[in-house]
């Protein structure tokens, strides 16, 4: 789509770069800006060219460039990478079931950002679906030169909606080592074979017994529930069912999302458990 309020382009290079004018926005892959008009906006402002490593492996776990576009993460998950998945990572095999779970073709993800995915903060994010999933920590970058670190189940505030305020900018997110060490399933369903998503639901099992499940795409921002182990069936049903922020809309109804994402749940505890007990 043409952007016809758009009428200037810079590239970043610098960190003073990122200082916004009247009207600019930042671009990185572009996917959702370019795809609909965007009123007030009169400029974009490059962030690919500021040349974040997109993969790095640290002592503390992987950190993720947000100008990583979806289809690096992917074949780094697959081996395809230039940084290979240290083999204790289990759960670096849930990365492309998450990808499969954005709707979205495999052309979109060689330019779709994981970063972009992330701020965009739509409930069916599937980027947010994943690094929630496994723990993941933004590192934001403040237009006066400061720096914080958030959640990233914190940064997504609702539907379409986040925490960043004007000039902020996400630099990375960074995905801790105990997390990559566990065991993942992720789940989703549409009402169309190839819909954006309803419901995901996605969990994980770390080394100390220690269990996560979240929703997504169902409510209007990430949904965490941690348990000291694998929960029985009616603690996982009953703490999903009761959780806040289920939503309708065209493509699903609020009591159907609550519904399907118990049956999600279950079959992701189960997945969980008959892991847990081949271990």
């Amino acid at each position: 789509m043409d952007i016809t309020s758009v009428t200037s382009f810079r590239r970043a290079r610098t960190r003073d770069d990122l200082v916004l004018a009247p009207g600019e926005t930042f671009i990185a892959g572009g996917t959702w800006l370019m795809s609909e008009p965007q009123p007030g906006t009169t400029g974009f402002v490059d962030l690919t060219s500021m040349a974040w490593p997109a993969l790095e492996i640290t002592a503390a776990g992987l950190r993720i460039g947000a100008t990583c576009t979806i289809a690096d993460l992917v074949a780094w998950a697959q081996g395809r990478g230039g940084v290979a998945v240290p083999d204790a990572w289990a759960a670096a095999s849930v990365i492309p079931d998450a990808a499969n779970a954005l709707l979205a073709s495999f052309k979109v993800w060689n330019t779709a950002t994981v970063g972009g995915n992330v701020c965009r903060a739509f409930a069916a994010g599937s980027m947010t679906a994943l690094v929630v999933t496994l723990d993941g920590a933004a590192e934001v970058w403040r237009a006066d030169g400061s720096a914080y670190r958030i959640a990233v189940a914190d940064l997504v505030t609702g539907n379409g909606e986040n925490a960043l305020t004007p000039g902020d900018v996400l630099r990375a997110i960074d995905l801790p080592d105990a997390a990559l060490r566990a065991r993942t399933a992720l789940r989703k369903i549409a009402l169309a074979e190839h819909g954006r998503s309803g419901a995901v639901v996605s969990g994980r099992i770390d080394e100390d017994g220690t269990c996560v499940i979240v929703v997504t795409a169902a409510t209007e921002r990430p949904t965490v529930f941690r348990f000291a182990g694998i929960p029985d069936a009616a603690t996982l049903a009953a703490a999903i069912s009761g959780a806040a922020g289920y939503y309708s809309d065209p493509l699903g109804a609020a009591d159907w999302r609550r519904g399907v994402s118990v049956v999600l749940g279950e079959r992701i505890r189960r997945d969980l458990f008959d892991r847990e007990e081949a271990a």
